[in-house]
């Protein structure tokens, strides 16, 4: 049998499966390992097509957006330049939205909108907070004021998108369809 029971009593695979099932790993392993090699030469197809350099170089003048930042909002948000800073932020799920009810008010919150791009954009945000000097005395001035750390990263995320969609438009730049 390929299953053993460990110490702790959950069963694992053992490290050497056999001749049968080895050929079958390899063979999937190869088959991914293609898939792979395939969207790679997609994505460096997109990333080159002349609709999109302009964009990924008005994105990457930005400092915190590196090539990959720019790559992966680029495929994440492509209304970027098409619409408002407020529509754009609350897309990103970076807009504060009221919890309020009747008498009772809440704390304003961010939430929904595209949590892989949230991700990218605190990335870019951390970077963005430490090296342009304008975001980083916006940042040092939140913290200052008794912000939350998380809370003022939130912000120079939101303030960078807004940056980076305003950019787009100026240029008068268009994210073609990617699909």
């Amino acid at each position: 049998s390929h299953w053993h029971q460990h110490g702790s009593g959950c069963a694992l695979l053992s490290p050497r499966p056999s001749g049968p099932v080895r050929d079958l790993l390899e063979a999937e392993i190869a088959f991914l390992d293609g898939q792979i090699a395939q969207l790679d030469t997609r994505i460096d197809a997109l990333q080159t097509s002349p609709a999109l350099v302009p964009i990924h170089d008005v994105l990457t003048q930005m400092t915190g957006i590196g090539a990959v930042g720019a790559s992966s909002l680029i495929a994440l948000m492509p209304e970027l330049g098409q619409i408002n800073r407020r529509q754009i932020a609350s897309l990103a799920g970076l807009a504060p939205h009221p919890r309020e009810s009747g008498r009772f008010t809440g704390k304003r919150r961010t939430g929904g909108g595209r949590h892989e791009l949230r991700s990218i954009l605190f990335m870019v945000a951390l970077s963005a907070a430490r090296y342009c000097p304008k975001l980083k005395v916006f940042y040092e001035r939140l913290v200052g004021c008794g912000k939350p750390k998380r809370v003022a990263l939130t912000a120079v995320a939101r303030k960078v998108l807004v940056i980076a969609n305003a950019r787009i438009r100026d240029a008068s730049l268009t994210l073609p369809q990617l699909t």
